[in-house]
C-alpha cells in the first residue's frame, strides 16, 4: 500500500504563546529532484529534506544515487532514470506517485553542458544539449504538471544559468537551452497560475562543485573573469542554490511565479 503523506506545515512558536504555520517549512511535501545524486542537485535534495520534505532523487548512475541516499537519510529515496528517454517519463511520475504519494514539488536540475567554439559545434552536439536541457525538461514538467493542475497545487522549479542572462563564449547550445527554459517558465506560469501551480527558475552564478572546479582550473582566464565581475568576490556553494529552492518551493513564496532568481553573488549585475 502506498504511504500516506500528509500536507502539513510545522508550527512555529510565537511570543504570545500561539502557534502559526512556519511558511518556510516543507513538512509533508513530496519533491522530485532530477540529477539529485551529486553537485547542486544533491544539495537541493539535502536542503529540502532538512526543511521536512520527502525527496525522490533520480539519475543514471545508481551507485551515485545509492551513496547520496545513504548520506542524506531515510527521508530521501532514489530511482534510476534517464530523462532523455522521453517515453518513460510519464511512467516515472506514475510510479513515484503510486509509491510515495502525490508530488508537490518538481526540481528540473538534470542537465548537460559543452564548452566549444560555436563554429565547431555540430548539429548532433547542439541537438543533444537541447534534447537534455529543454525537451526532457518540458516532457517531465508536462507529466508532473498534469497531475498538479488536477489537484490544484504544486511548485515547479527550473535550473537556469548565467548563460541565459548574458553572452558567455563557447557555450552556444547550453545558452540556447537555458534561454528557452527561461521563456518556458513565463509561459507555464501564465497558464498554470489559475490552478495554484507555480513555476519559477533559479539561475545559479558560479557555484563551486567538483565539476566546476575542474572546468575553471582548466581555464584560468574564464575563472578570473568570473571572479572579477562577481561583486561579492567569491564563488557560491551548492547549498546556496538549495536554500533558494526551499524558499521558492515553500509557502513563503506563494505569491511568486514566473520569476527567475539569480543566486550569483551579484554576478549578473557586476561589471
Amino acid at each position: 500500500m502506498a504511504p500516506h503523506i500528509k500536507h502539513l506545515t510545522s508550527p512555529l512558536p510565537q511570543a504570545n504563546g500561539q502557534h502559526q504555520p512556519n511558511p518556510f517549512s516543507l513538512e509533508g511535501k513530496l519533491a522530485l529532484v532530477t540529477g539529485g545524486g551529486s553537485g547542486i542537485g544533491l544539495e537541493i535534495a539535502r536542503c529540502m529534506s532538512v526543511a521536512g520534505a520527502t525527496v525522490v532523487i533520480t539519475g543514471r548512475r545508481e551507485t551515485v544515487l545509492q551513496d547520496a541516499v545513504a548520506e542524506l537519510g531515510e527521508s530521501v529515496h532514489y530511482l534510476t532514470n534517464d530523462i532523455c528517454e522521453l517515453d518513460r517519463l510519464d511512467g516515472l511520475v506514475e510510479h513515484i506517485e503510486a509509491t510515495f504519494g502525490p508530488l508537490d514539488i518538481l526540481v528540473n536540475n538534470a542537465g548537460v553542458n559543452m564548452k566549444k567554439p560555436a563554429l565547431e559545434v555540430t548539429d548532433e552536439e547542439f541537438s543533444r544539449i537541447i534534447h537534455t536541457n529543454l525537451n526532457a525538461v518540458f516532457s517531465l514538467t508536462r507529466a508532473c504538471a498534469a497531475r498538479m493542475v488536477e489537484r490544484r497545487r504544486g511548485c515547479i522549479l527550473m535550473i537556469s544559468s548565467m548563460a541565459a542572462y548574458y553572452g558567455i563564449d563557447r557555450v552556444v547550445a547550453y545558452a540556447a537551452s537555458k534561454s528557452a527554459v527561461e521563456g518556458m517558465v513565463k509561459v507555464l506560469a501564465s497558464e498554470f497560475s489559475k490552478y495554484n501551480v507555480r513555476v519559477n527558475a533559479i539561475a545559479p552564478g558560479f557555484i563551486e562543485t567538483e565539476m566546476s572546479r575542474t572546468a575553471m582550473n582548466s581555464d584560468p582566464d574564464r575563472r578570473d573573469r568570473a571572479m572579477r565581475r562577481t561583486p561579492m568576490g567569491k564563488f557560491g556553494q551548492p547549498q546556496d542554490i538549495g536554500h533558494a529552492a526551499v524558499f521558492l518551493a515553500s509557502e513563503a513564496a506563494r505569491y511568486i511565479t514566473g520569476a527567475s532568481l539569480p543566486v550569483d553573488g551579484g554576478n549578473s549585475i557586476g561589471f
